[in-house]
């Protein structure tokens, strides 16, 4: 899209409804994803429940891509496809997902860990989880896209972990992707003002060493190109004055985590 759209109250409570089906979905992904299950079937368990709750897939057949869920493991970034791969004690899952609800788009992502993971590999989840909420916390009109950026950003410096950046959040709604980019660095100040009524993705994407990516063959899936670890997490936000109004959280997920 190459303007920014503003939702109205009522188009942002129908992007709200499309955000709950897909916050459930995710929940439903944390209580079943554990060591010997394939990333195919949880695709299945995805493309089974967004219908079951009358909606579709958004990414299926996006531009292509084939499939309901994008699953990247370890050292992919996003945007893997779901496989026979057989998930492992240790591995870090990203889960990333979105729901067309009558016409109203939701896009979410949540990087989990499985079974007994490294001492590295739990702290780049938590500190990347963290900056996300760094960036929500800026995301309220007057400010601009360059004070979620640099929230981020600030957060993972002392840590020299490697911020993505050829892949940014971005406005969302009645588009899967719509206008403004939303990178994970930059600078206070700088970029588009944040306005009543834009709907955004802040997605950071933090890999355990360098920042560089490389792009496979398959033309989607994007891996580190060190080879070590990536997560990422991405969550709704409406802007409004005063706070933000986040339109999906990890609440009921972390619920279901912290029992296992």
């Amino acid at each position: 899209m190459s303007k920014v759209i503003l939702k109205t109250e009522e188009q942002i409570e129908q992007i709200r409804e499309s955000a709950k089906v897909l916050s459930n979905l995710l929940v439903e992904v944390a209580k079943v994803i554990k060591p010997g299950i394939t990333t195919l079937s949880l695709d299945k368990l995805a493309y089974e429940f967004i219908h079951d709750h009358g909606g579709t897939p958004a990414f299926l057949n996006y531009q292509g891509f084939p499939y309901s869920l994008c699953i990247s493991v370890n050292d992919q970034v996003v945007h893997g496809f779901p496989s026979e791969y057989v998930i492992k004690d240790g591995d870090l899952v990203s889960v990333d997902g979105g729901v067309n609800l009558n016409g109203f788009i939701s896009d979410s992502a949540y990087t989990f860990g499985v079974g007994e993971i490294s001492k590295e590999a739990q702290l780049l989840l938590d500190v990347t989880k963290a900056s996300l909420q760094k960036g929500l916390e800026q995301a309220v009109a007057g400010k601009r896209v360059g004070d979620i950026s640099s929230a981020i950003q600030e957060y993972i410096r002392p840590y020299n972990f490697g911020i993505v950046r050829e892949l940014v959040g971005h406005g969302v709604g009645l588009h899967l992707h719509e206008k403004p980019e939303v990178p994970n660095y930059g600078k206070r100040g700088s970029g588009p003002k944040l306005e009543p009524g834009l709907v955004i993705c802040i997605e950071p994407m933090i890999n355990a060493g360098k920042a560089g990516v490389k792009f496979w063959d398959d033309g989607w899936t994007v891996s580190t190109i060190d080879g070590k670890l990536s997560a990422h997490f991405e969550q709704m936000v409406a802007i409004r004055k005063g706070s933000p109004d986040v339109l999906l959280n990890f609440d009921e997920i972390e619920k279901v985590l912290n029992k296992k």
